[in-house]
């Protein structure tokens, strides 16, 4: 299993710290993607085995009973954070700490609106539906797969809280834009896992 090793130095994390690869990447910048290809794989492997078992339950409830009205709606918040990330790193590379604050902030609460709706979704399909992860194999393979990737989403809230704090004790300036950049990266990776998910789950799942 992947983990979510997001840590990189904060000191010296500027544009023009690090020497760039014949490529126009630094060897951090290279180290993340590599990463993110990494964790590609991993829930490439956790989509193709949903899609393996789709179907094949005799008893239990199926697909039919995920909330899409619900989904759609936290989908909404946790792509539109795509955007306000973007917003908040052009943002910290231009110096522009109060926007960066403002956009960064608002990626942590559009971010944090979408792990709420699926704890509130999950609520219900435990306490109405009576699916569980030992339920049956959708259970299994559902709760596998969307919980890695609230996971995966947490541990991004987790980062970005924190990048947070440290521009608020004015910890990150303009000389840390990498940072923010490559945790940009990372939060976008889990933005287009998201598409994928959405789409084979709530979609031609169903």
């Amino acid at each position: 299993m992947s983990g979510t090793g997001l840590a990189y130095p904060l000191e010296g994390g500027g544009a023009h710290s690090h020497s760039a690869s014949p490529a126009g990447l630094s060897a951090t910048e290279w180290g993340m993607l590599s990463f993110l290809l990494s964790e590609v794989a991993f829930f490439s492997t956790l989509i193709v085995t949903y899609l393996a078992y789709l179907g094949k339950d005799q008893s239990g409830p199926t697909p039919a009973v995920l909330s899409l009205p619900l989904v759609i709606g936290t989908t909404i918040c946790l792509l539109s954070s795509s955007g306000t990330v973007h917003l908040a790193e052009r943002a910290l590379h231009r110096g522009a700490v109060g926007t960066f604050v403002l956009c960064w902030g608002a990626t942590i609460l559009l971010g944090a609106i979408f792990i709420l709706g699926t704890g509130y979704e999950w609520y219900g399909l435990i306490v109405d539906h009576h699916l569980t992860i030992s339920t049956n194999l959708f259970g299994t393979t559902y709760y596998t797969l969307v919980g890695f990737h609230a996971f995966h989403v947490t541990a991004g809230l987790i980062v970005l809280t924190i990048v947070c704090i440290l521009t608020l004790r004015r910890q990150v300036t303009q000389h840390h834009a990498t940072a923010a950049k490559l945790t940009s990266w990372y939060w976008h990776f889990v933005d287009v896992v998201w598409v994928v998910v959405f789409t084979v789950v709530y979609l031609a799942g169903r």
